[in-house]
């Protein structure tokens, strides 16, 4: 049985990762098609340890991409195989940045509250 991946969506109808998405594909077309190649293993449990995805604590994982810039989707997981994409970053730091980090949880948190079990 697969997992579904659903990308965040704000209060207001905004769908920031599906932006970032967006972006990264007029951007650099190789690198959106190595992240959406990496979105779609997701969905087969075998890929969700290293090298394709990692936690990276609080309850979010991290899927990177290392190309130009390190492109990373940062995600949780939830019931009935549930896969939520909340934050796109790209970064040529090895490290992802607090504010960044913050900007997941934040989102996640929103998601929960939006979404009770």
């Amino acid at each position: 049985m697969e997992f579904a991946i659903e990308f965040f969506e704000t209060r207001f109808g905004r769908h920031p990762v599906q932006e970032f998405l967006n972006e990264l594909k007029e951007s650099d077309p190789n690198d959106f098609a190595a992240v959406m190649s990496g979105l779609a293993k997701l969905r087969n449990r075998q890929y969700h340890r290293p090298p394709l995805s990692k936690p990276i604590g609080d309850d979010l994982f991290e899927l990177r991409h290392v190309g130009k810039l390190n492109t990373r989707m940062l995600y949780f997981f939830m019931k009935d195989r549930r896969i939520i994409v909340v934050h796109g970053i790209r970064s040529k730091a090895k490290k992802i940045a607090p504010r960044d980090r913050k900007v997941a949880l934040d989102r996640k948190r929103d998601w929960l509250d939006r979404n009770p079990l």
